[in-house]
């Protein structure tokens, strides 16, 4: 029988760790072709990623990394609408919810090709996020949507989306419990940054609703600078930027490094006293590994995360950020609403089977 043919659309950091959990169980069945739209450009935000993680070379790079959204969203659409013409795949593959998963969606659609969304249904309900608005609007044109949990599921099926929904677990459940142990034996990073197990705090500030706000962004480094902990704050080139324009002065507590590459990371992660963060997927691996997340968000996808007990949204509020840092203990069991770390097998059967 011949092999299906799949291109999948990556440009951020989330999503070359869900390619790392998925390409190498797809390369059994499937010739699976890479495009890489450029949507994170930083080399330590990308390139590292395919090295250390064992991600098959992306067969195209769009080099579109910069612009409004509309701007870079109408580019992506623009060359990956010639890739597909080129490849003509049986499948275009899109994770998450960023401008390259709608523009590779978009372009699939426009041609008639099947869609396949890894990790669909989620929802912040807050529209005036451009990840809420991607996410919503490649699950309506999608064919296949692979779906994380029972909550996604719901979402979906109040909106209408019942055709074509799957609920496979989470693909990054499945790269953290690959990759976990793999950081600990190659992962120099404690030795590197003369780091004790438990004695930090790991933030990440990225996210466009805190770092585009002079008020926001100003609460959350109040908040880190007054919360007598020591941090670990690998900065997003973005968030430098504006924490200078802005003026801002992070206090002595505050170590700010390079962005690292993944296995550094998940041993950042794993080895936290608490993580603070307003990224989604750095909320889920907390989960996973069993350190308790403070949210700096009004909302989160991961809803789960939050009714277990293990995250706290704390918003862009600088004394709910310093109670958090010092009170948020979590004691409850965590509970398997992410599947059984065998998302990628369950896909493949699923796409095998597809019938338009």
């Amino acid at each position: 029988m011949e092999r299906l043919k799949i291109v999948t659309i990556l440009g951020a950091r989330p999503q070359f760790i869900k390619a790392a959990a998925v390409s190498s169980t797809f390369s059994k069945y499937f010739d699976e072709i890479l495009v890489h739209t450029g949507q994170h450009y930083d080399a330590n935000m990308s390139d590292v990623f395919f090295e250390e993680l064992n991600i098959p070379n992306p067969k195209y790079h769009l080099n579109i990394g910069s612009g409004s959204h509309g701007a870079m969203t109408g580019a992506m659409l623009a060359e990956i609408e010639k890739v597909l013409e080129i490849e003509k795949p049986d499948f275009v593959l899109v994770y998450g919810d960023t401008n390259s998963t709608i523009a590779g969606s978009l372009a699939a659609s426009k041609l008639l090709i099947p869609v396949i969304h890894v990790e669909a249904g989620l929802r912040s309900f807050n529209k005036a996020m451009p990840e809420e608005q991607n996410r919503i609007l490649t699950d309506h044109i999608s064919d296949l949507l692979f779906v994380p949990t029972q909550t996604a599921v719901d979402h979906l099926k109040n909106e209408g989306i019942t055709k074509g929904v799957h609920l496979v677990g989470d693909v990054m459940y499945d790269g953290i419990l690959h990759f976990t142990k793999i950081a600990r034996e190659k992962s120099m990073i404690l030795d590197e940054l003369q780091l004790q197990e438990g004695s930090f705090l790991l933030c990440t500030i990225h996210r466009a609703e805190n770092t585009n706000s002079l008020e926001r962004l100003t609460a959350i480094v109040a908040g880190l600078n007054a919360c007598n902990e020591s941090v670990v704050l690998p900065l997003h080139p973005r968030t430098l930027k504006y924490i200078a324009d802005y003026g801002l002065k992070l206090g002595d507590n505050i170590r700010v490094i390079d962005p690292v590459g993944y296995l550094d990371m998940v041993r950042l992660e794993s080895t936290a006293k608490k993580i603070v963060t307003d990224s989604g997927g750095i909320q889920k691996e907390a989960f996973f590994l069993g350190i308790p997340c403070i949210t700096m968000r009004d909302e989160t996808e991961w809803v789960e995360t939050v009714d277990n007990g293990w995250n706290i949204l704390v918003g862009a509020n600088e004394q709910k950020i310093v109670d958090a840092i010092k009170n948020f203990n979590p004691t409850s069991e965590r509970l398997t609403y992410f599947g059984e770390g065998n998302a990628a097998e369950l896909m493949i059967d699923l796409i095998l089977n597809y019938k338009n």
